[in-house]
């Protein structure tokens, strides 16, 4: 079992920034991949970015160039700083996790809200 806890959700204004947390505890040495996605009201969850324990990462296009994932698998947190907010940034922030048996564990999500 893998637990994730996620931090650093809030209210911004747009060309805002924040940076969100989520650390992992449970059975960590078997996690690989660890992303984090988004579900706005009335959407679909949608994949934001990812990164491997290698350090491989991967991003929506709606967000290259503005958000950074990155990994420090010795504190066994995975954070997402988030530069240039719009408001259509604006949903519930949910931190993943898949293991190497391809198990996926969810957060509780946080929420990110990006004002005009």
């Amino acid at each position: 079992q893998v637990q994730l806890v996620e931090s650093g959700g809030g209210l911004v204004q747009a060309g805002g920034s924040l940076r969100l947390s989520c650390a992992a505890s449970g059975s960590i040495s078997s996690i690989n991949v660890m992303g984090w996605y988004r579900q706005a009201p009335g959407k679909q969850r949608e994949l934001v970015a990812s990164i491997t324990r290698g350090g491989t990462t991967n991003y929506a296009d709606s967000v290259k160039s503005r958000f950074t994932i990155s990994r420090d698998n010795t504190k066994n947190t995975v954070y997402l700083q988030m530069n240039s907010l719009k408001v259509e940034d604006t949903a519930v922030y949910l931190c993943n996790a898949q293991t190497v048996t391809f198990r996926i564990y969810w957060g509780q999500g946080t929420q990110v809200t990006v004002s005009s």
